[in-house]
């Protein structure tokens, strides 16, 4: 047994673990019973199989067949794994000292997991569950809010492509933040910030507030993905890690599920909106705004009563908190296992030394409370520059590039085809909707009242004199080179209808949205009169399309499920790298199913197997970043790779639009090209299975 693990013995034969002895800075802590002098384990082992009173312990039922307490199992291990590290000291020239990493991992053992670790995966799912909705709310509000406020097709992209680069910028500075000033704390400022901007989005009714609104919730909410894993990893232990975390990546699938299901059933509800006024409205894509901040406010709400990470309190010196935090880990979990007697009882912790803090500290208490705050930001500026200049070190250099390039081809593939997968399937819709289109050349209609929408047309060269058009809806209709003459609209709405080369003599326009400015193609107006005209742009709920966009994210969030589930269960059975790498290769094959997608039907079913097979490498990537760096970089470099995924998904985005309604080739071999290389250099990553958190 290594020097640093002292075995006392309770009344009830329970190892005492002392923690510390040895280099760094030790805590000392009253220990809540004294140790027993004397007789040691075999004195424990005999009370134990005597026959039991009132007082004593109930006898462990596998004692007798041979089987080995859960307690000496995991002393055994903490034995070996002290073993293997002094061995592997002795081998380095390095001092023979027991770490805070080991330490930590053997009080996170125990402290057990229970009620503790899962009141906290259920607040920070929630979180993980208000960034995946947050990743659909674009999308899904796109083609209304491109109607109701006129966006031109270079701002519909632009809207789309500032929220990722707001999201990429987030991750990058909320994941660098989180390890300075705490994850808690981070994780707070970044909900809300979320919540805030999100709420002020729905009531925004010009572009240039909605686009801004927009960029400053994805700025909040970009940062939680690196602190949500971070934050939950410090509170696990080894053998518990990998599936638990996978796990909590179940909540993206939630989120998606959320706001595809809500989507689905606000939207298309033209009478769920509000109306103050003419000029102030509230659609039904602006409710659904406000209920996607349902996930972020409730983790906001239970993240205050949730503690800092005593992980990140132990490296950055304090001690005090951290004790407290484990100790209230430890008694949460074991009454609520029913055994309240266990007592925390780690007595010296070995943290390492904070000089830097301290020193700043001594230069911030000095001085006008201005250069007291330029001396804290600046010098929290410069530790954040230098964390995220360290992961090119040497040592983390290496494994830093391949774990880039590997997150990098997953985002590019994924993110590209999530959005190939929709367009092409409005693409088909646009195809047969034309193919069904009905043309009239040269037709003379006059004294004829249309009181029939019309839909789906082209008119050309077409007479019309004395008609009346009342009451109806224009759906896709064009009128080119066409003579209108003495006719009369009242009360008439358009979609996608336009009048192009056309003669207006004598015309009345009544409380129609055909006015002059926006429907009119070179038009020769002629005694032409616009009364009460509906400007702007005005939204069509009867659109069929968007309820089929909102069914086909459903089934794809939904097809995660069965990825999720297997990744999380055997996670920690055959290991991160081949979960990683076998999901990336598996996904590359079902790309070239994509070649026989030649119905909505069929890409929808291609949608749904590429979802459920490449979810397990993202869950992977993401246990493995947790692991491979240490605690005070980790949360850094989350959200550097973190930020990388967000670019490579701006691109695949960009690249995989651009081929929509050209060829399928292009795309398809690009995600499979990047699916490949990924999938295969992630076979180079270093195994942290058995891996304590440094």
């Amino acid at each position: 047994m290594d020097d640093h693990w002292q075995n006392n013995v309770n009344q009830q034969g329970t190892e005492i673990p002392t923690y510390g002895e040895g280099g760094g800075q030790e805590y000392p802590y009253q220990a809540d019973f004294p140790q027993q002098e004397g007789g040691g384990d075999e004195d424990a082992r005999s009370d134990a199989t005597e026959g039991h009173d009132e007082d004593a312990e109930a006898m462990y039922e596998g004692e007798y067949q041979g089987i080995p307490h859960p307690d000496e199992i995991k002393a055994a291990q903490r034995a070996a794994r002290a073993e293997a590290r002094k061995k592997a000291r002795l081998a380095a020239a390095m001092p023979d000292e027991e770490d805070l990493a080991e330490q930590y991992e053997n009080i996170m053992e125990d402290c057990g997991h229970g009620r503790f670790q899962w009141t906290l995966f259920i607040v920070l799912g929630m979180a993980l569950m208000a960034d995946g909705v947050d990743g659909f709310v674009v999308g899904f509000v796109l083609p209304s809010a491109e109607k109701d406020m006129c966006l031109s097709n270079a701002n519909k992209g632009m809207l789309g492509l500032l929220v990722y680069v707001s999201m990429m910028v987030g991750a990058f500075v909320w994941g660098s933040l989180a390890d300075k000033m705490g994850r808690r704390k981070c994780l707070i400022y970044c909900l809300a910030i979320d919540c805030v901007f999100s709420f002020l989005s729905c009531f925004a009714q010009g572009y240039g507030f909605f686009i801004f609104f927009r960029f400053c919730s994805g700025f909040g909410i970009g940062g939680t993905i690196p602190i949500v894993y971070t934050y939950f990893a410090e509170f696990l232990q080894m053998d518990k890690r990998g599936e638990h975390l996978s796990w909590l990546c179940m909540f993206w699938m939630f989120g998606g599920l959320y706001a595809s299901f809500t989507a689905w059933g606000i939207i298309p509800h033209y009478g769920w909106g509000i109306s103050l006024g003419t000029q102030y409205q509230i659609h039904t894509w602006r409710v659904f705004i406000l209920v996607c901040m349902f996930p972020a406010i409730i983790a906001l709400i239970g993240l205050v009563f949730m503690p800092e990470s005593p992980r990140f309190f132990l490296e950055n010196g304090r001690h005090d908190e951290a004790w407290m935090i484990l100790r209230q880990v430890h008694d949460t979990n074991w009454k609520a296992k029913g055994e309240p007697e266990r007592v925390f009882t780690v007595s010296n912790i070995t943290t390492p030394k904070t000089q830097e803090d301290e020193f700043i500290e001594i230069q911030s208490d000095t001085g006008t409370s201005f250069q007291r705050w330029t001396v804290r930001h600046t010098n929290l500026l410069k530790q954040v520059m230098q964390n995220v200049i360290s992961l090119a070190a040497p040592d983390l250099r290496l494994q830093s590039l391949f774990l880039a390039i590997v997150w990098f081809t997953m985002a590019f593939s994924y993110h590209g085809l999530s959005v190939w997968f929709p367009d092409m399937i409005k693409y088909m819709q646009y195809e047969e909707y034309e193919s069904k289109v009905k043309l009239f050349h040269r037709e003379r209609v006059e004294r004829f009242h249309f009181n029939f929408s019309l839909v789906n047309q082209i008119h050309k060269e077409g007479e019309y004199v004395h008609d009346k058009f009342m009451n109806i809806e224009i759906k896709s209709v064009k009128f080119e080179d066409s003579l209108f003459e003495n006719c009369y609209f009242e009360d008439v709405r358009s979609t996608n209808t336009y009048f192009e080369n056309c003669t207006i003599k004598n015309t009345v326009f009544y409380n129609t949205d055909l006015w002059e400015d926006s429907k009119f193609i070179d038009c020769r107006m002629e005694n032409a009169t616009f009364l009460h005209p509906k400007k702007g742009c005005h939204l069509n709920f009867q659109e069929e399309n968007d309820i089929v966009i909102y069914m086909v994210s459903f089934l794809g969030s939904l097809a995660t499920l069965p990825g999720n589930i297997l990744s999380a269960l055997f996670m920690d059975k055959i290991g991160r790298i081949k979960i990683i790498g076998g999901s990336m290769l598996v996904s590359a094959v079902c790309t070239f199913l994509l070649l026989l997608s030649f119905s909505q039907g069929a890409v929808i079913l291609f949608q749904c197997l590429f979802y459920a097979t490449s979810v397990a490498a993202w869950n992977g990537l993401e246990v493995i970043t947790v692991e491979i760096y240490p605690s005070a970089k980790r949360c850094t470099a989350f959200g550097v790779l973190n930020g990388t995924c967000k670019l490579a998904a701006i691109i695949g985005s960009v690249i995989f639009a651009k081929f929509i309604g050209v060829t399928k080739i292009i795309p398809i071999f690009l995600a499979f090209a990047a699916l490949a290389c990924g999938g295969l250099l992630a076979t180079k990553l270093p195994d942290t299975r058995e891996k304590i958190l440094e």
